[in-house]
């Protein structure tokens, strides 16, 4: 049954509705995906900790919560927007609604919105606090009864802007040392989807054995950060033994691993605010471990290079990011999830800009030729091409096995974006009309 519900932005602007799920109130970071499918991975992502999500497709839940495809144990969004959502899912995987998933989860939605509208406040004036109220508890009542009184929605707006995203990584983290399952019986499960991995050609190695060969018997630390399940998953279906620890480990207890390799996760968050976590990726630089960063793994492997991070207006999430790998011309299709970006002129010595977001020009990947180490922003494990850049974890082996593998690697194509392109082209029709009108 769906109870009345508002959406209030830090802007005051009310957006009414419907609420499912649970009910109550919530106050989070409002942002919006563009992805139209994945909506499971999507609310299971850790890297969504502490927001309020609005899907910008309008149908939400049609083939229900399938826990296979979870990206973690639980729904970490903070909130849930939706235009509408499917009461009768149809998949042969199926194992519920979604509205019954939230509502075990204790997670607030919102529907029967205009989320097109709400989208274009948000690309507009940039993400920005909300609180969703839902249903008719004592709390739900006083804040509904705020938005029609002058002094108490503006006391109630304090309220929205006030709210931080506080220990994000710590939230997310796993909180013990993991062994994963065996990399045979991964890849014979992804197989049934045909979620093999993919050369950088494009051909698929359906063969575990091949896919397996240079990876077995090297063993990779992932740092967790609040690593998707789902880049356990590639690195094991490589032939790579996995050993997950938690975001409090040192650089110490990482290398008492004896790792051949350490993944920086995915995670949640302002990447400036991990200092601890920079200086100890700091002290695994020094010991030339080959290292590779995904999202705010390569946010922070950045940052203990001396890069710079910036938060962005709105950032990138969805399953489209078109991304440009800048060694070889080609675009790639992405999923991203970011709020914030490495500023590209902050990159030091030794590193060079391997991806590139033809969108906005922003910073999509990082190769670091004097040390073994690469990372990009985006997620090759997310399927979005669908498999696409998946043979980023091939080169990860590869520099396993070879240290020097990116020691000579250049940027050997134009770093171009759409809106510096379009700028450009618009500032020279104007100047040809002026010349021709003059």
């Amino acid at each position: 049954m769906e109870n009345r519900a508002c959406l209030v932005l830090a802007n005051g602007q009310v957006f009414e509705g419907k609420g499912f799920g649970a009910s109550g109130c919530i106050v989070g970071e409002a942002v919006f995906t563009t992805g139209m499918n994945g909506y499971i991975e999507t609310l299971t992502d850790p890297s969504y900790f502490g927001q309020i999500v609005t899907q910008t497709f309008p149908l939400v839940g049609n083939y229900g919560k399938i826990s296979p495809d979870f990206e973690s144990a639980r729904i970490h969004v903070r909130g849930y927007i939706v235009r509408s959502w499917c009461d009768e899912p149809s998949n042969f995987r199926c194992e519920g609604q979604i509205d019954e998933w939230l509502k075990s989860q204790n997670v607030i939605g919102l529907c029967g919105i205009d989320t097109r509208a709400l989208t274009k406040v948000l690309r507009e004036a940039g993400v920005m606090n909300g609180m969703i109220i839902s249903g008719d508890s004592d709390e739900a009542k006083r804040n509904f009864a705020a938005l029609d009184d002058a002094d108490g929605k503006a006391t109630l707006l304090e309220t929205i802007k006030s709210y931080r995203i506080e220990h994000a990584v710590e939230s997310v983290s796993c909180d013990a040392v993991g062994i994963e399952k065996d990399s045979a019986t991964v890849f014979e499960e992804s197989a049934k989807y045909r979620a093999v991995p993919v050369r950088a050609d494009g051909t698929k190695v359906n063969d575990a054995e091949d896919a397996m060969r240079d990876g077995r018997g090297k063993k990779v630390v992932l740092w967790d950060f609040g690593a998707k399940a789902n880049i356990r998953r590639e690195l094991l279906k490589r032939g790579l033994s996995v050993v997950t620890m938690p975001c409090s480990s040192t650089a110490a207890q990482i290398l008492a691993e004896n790792p051949d390799g350490v993944m920086l996760s995915n995670g949640p968050g302002d990447p400036s605010e991990n200092v601890g976590i920079i200086e100890e990726i700091r002290k695994l630089l020094g010991s030339g471990v080959p290292i590779f960063g995904i999202c705010l793994g390569h946010q922070l492997l950045a940052l203990a290079k001396g890069a710079k991070t910036s938060k962005l207006k709105y950032g990138h999430r969805g399953a489209n990011q078109p991304v440009k790998y800048l060694a070889t011309g080609r675009v790639y299709i992405s999923s991203q999830n970011h709020g914030y970006a490495v500023e590209n002129d902050s990159l030091p010595s030794g590193a060079v800009m391997s991806f590139v977001n033809t969108n906005d020009g922003t910073c999509e990947g990082i190769v670091y030729t004097d040390t073994p180490a690469f990372s990009v922003q985006f997620h090759p494990e997310a399927s979005s091409g669908p498999l696409d850049t998946g043979f980023l974890f091939d080169e990860f082996v590869r520099l396993i096995n070879d240290r020097s593998h990116f020691a000579s690697f250049t940027a050997a194509t134009e770093r171009i974006d759409a809106i510096s392109y379009f700028a450009g082209t618009i500032k020279r029709t104007k100047e040809e009309q002026n010349t021709i009108a003059g």
